[in-house]
Parts: structure tokens; C-alpha cells; sequence
């Protein structure tokens, strides 16, 4: 199978490639960026065909598109600062990627008959309540530009293309570039206490773990909707913290305080992310390890520093 990834140089697109090419596939990256990034750190592999494209460019994509002809796409690529993504300067752009180049890669899936998987994100849900969202759930309202955006991401696929998966995840941390944990690490090795965030509720995913069910799903038909995270029961951010610091041996305490106590965030923050993921299981997919699992490996690894 030809696949190809857009977004190759971020976190999850380097371990897509990892995935598909120890399985045997043909992989084409593209991204923003003249050159792939993935070859000097060792995790991803060197030698793919690349190709820099911008999403937005409604004619680059398909004439990108009809050159390749892949069997699939895995559409990783998005604008994903979530508070840079509320400066109105900044907003033609988020819509630009995440809605319209969605879109073009859609429509260009559809002229190669080529299946699509998109990543979206718990932040198409409201946030609201304490009831785990189910893939199949309306998506009403979302709480910022970034999640309004993605959501119309979500409704470009499923209304140009049948051969299609949409698959949220929540909380990304991985190997490349910025996430949570990482953050957790530095600021521990200056203070002694930090304040995390606590009422907000939901399931870390890890990468490479989530690599592994892409290409897992992309070699089927089992086309729709889909939740995405690590295993291991719902969480707060606090309680992250905790089990990071925990893993890497650190003595900093964590102070939970409430989304309005913190106060820094300019884009609004769901407080219920909780996903619910019983539908891969039910289609016949390998869920994730559990998300305790996750942190230790990646602490481990030493991936974090």
C-alpha cells in the first residue's frame, strides 16, 4: 500500500512513517518545510520520498494528489496552537489549514480514490458535563476557534468522501516537538512546586501507540468515526503532572487549582475531554496501552529532556 502523510515532520507524522515503513508500505511525507526533519534524531526513517506542500494551496494539493496516488492518506497536519489560534490576525489561517486544506486534501482523496484518515480532536465536543463523548456524537458549539475550525475539518471528509476515517485523540505527547509532559520536566527542574489545573478530565495519547492503530485502521474498511487515547481511566492534568514527576524521580509537588484559578489560557478549555473508545474494540481494532504504561516508556526512553 502507497500512503501518504501530511504533516511529516510533526510528532505523530514521523511515527506514522516509522509505523508504515516497518510494515512494508510505501510511504510519501509532505509538509510546510523545504526538507524532512525526521532523519538525525534516530526515531524516524531516512530515504522516504518528500514532497513540500502547502494544504491551502487548493491546485499544489491536487495536482500533489493525482501525481502520487496513494491508497490512503493520513492527514496529520493541522494548525495546532490553540491560543494562538484566538488572536484574530491569526484566524484566516487557522481556517485556512484546518478547515479548507482539510477539505482539499478531501477532495483530492476522492479523484484517486484513495481512503482518508483524519485526525481530529476532543475539542469538536463542548466540553460540558461528565458523560464520556461517544464517536458517533453530535458535535455542538465548540469551546474556541481551534476546536470550530477542526470541527469543520470533521464535517469537509465526511461530506465529500464514503472511504473515510475520523479519529479524535486528546492530550498528545510524543517523541518530536512540544506537549505537555516535556513542559511538566522543565519547569520541575527550576521550582519546587507548580500548579496544575485539576477540573479538567480526560486521556493522554502517546504517539507511537497511536501510530500503531492508524496504519492498523488504514489496512481496513472499516470506515467512520473513532475515539483514540491511551487506556488507564480518565485523569486530570494535576494528576498527570503527578505521575510524570513520579516516573523521572522528581520531588516537585504538584498544587491542583481549578481552569479559573489558573487564569492564563486566552482560548476556553473543555472540562470534560473524556473520550470513549469502545467502538474500536467493537470493530475488531487493539486499544492502546494504558496511559501509566505510556508515561513510564517515554520517561524511560529519555524523550523527554
Amino acid at each position: 500500500m502507497k500512503v501518504l502523510i501530511t504533516g511529516v515532520n510533526g510528532q505523530l507524522g514521523h511515527d506514522c512513517v516509522n509505523e508504515l515503513v516497518g510494515r512494508g508500505h510505501a510511504v510519501v511525507g509532505s509538509d510546510l518545510a523545504e526538507k524532512y526533519f525526521g532523519v538525525a534524531d534516530g526515531f524516524a526513517v531516512a530515504g522516504i520520498p518528500y514532497i513540500p506542500r502547502d494544504i491551502t494551496d487548493r491546485s499544489a494539493v491536487e495536482k500533489t494528489v493525482r501525481k502520487i496516488k496513494p491508497d490512503a492518506i493520513i492527514h496529520c497536519a493541522a494548525w495546532t496552537a490553540v491560543d494562538a489560534a484566538e488572536e484574530e490576525e491569526n484566524k484566516e489561517k487557522v481556517e485556512a489549514v484546518n478547515h479548507l486544506g482539510t477539505q482539499y486534501i478531501a477532495e483530492a482523496a476522492r479523484s484517486v480514490d484513495a481512503k482518508m484518515l483524519y485526525l481530529s480532536t476532543d475539542y469538536v465536543f463542548d466540553g460540558k458535563g461528565e458523560r464520556a463523548w461517544q464517536p458517533d456524537d453530535k458535535c455542538y458549539a465548540p469551546l474556541n476557534y481551534y476546536g470550530q475550525t477542526k470541527l469543520k475539518g470533521e464535517q469537509a471528509v465526511g461530506s465529500i468522501l464514503d472511504k473515510f476515517f475520523i479519529v479524535r485523540i486528546s492530550w498528545v505527547f510524543g517523541r518530536n516537538g512540544k506537549n505537555f509532559i516535556k513542559t511538566m520536566m522543565n519547569i520541575g527542574k527550576t521550582h519546587d512546586t507548580v500548579r496544575v489545573v485539576n477540573d479538567q478530565i480526560g486521556t493522554p495519547t502517546y504517539t507511537p501507540d497511536l501510530a500503531r492503530l492508524l496504519v492498523d485502521m488504514i489496512e481496513t474498511d472499516k470506515y467512520g468515526y473513532y475515539h483514540a487515547t491511551n487506556e488507564g481511566g480518565y485523569l486530570s492534568w494535576a494528576d498527570l503532572a503527578k505521575e510524570s514527576y513520579k516516573a523521572v524521580g522528581m520531588d516537585t509537588k504538584v498544587v491542583g487549582v481549578s481552569t479559573a484559578e489558573y487564569g492564563l489560557s486566552k482560548a476556553a478549555r473543555p472540562k470534560n475531554s473524556r473520550l470513549d473508545k469502545s467502538k474500536l474494540v467493537e470493530n475488531g481494532f487493539k486499544p492502546l496501552p494504558t496511559w501509566q504504561d505510556a508515561v513510564r516508556r517515554y520517561i524511560k526512553d529519555g524523550l523527554w529532556g
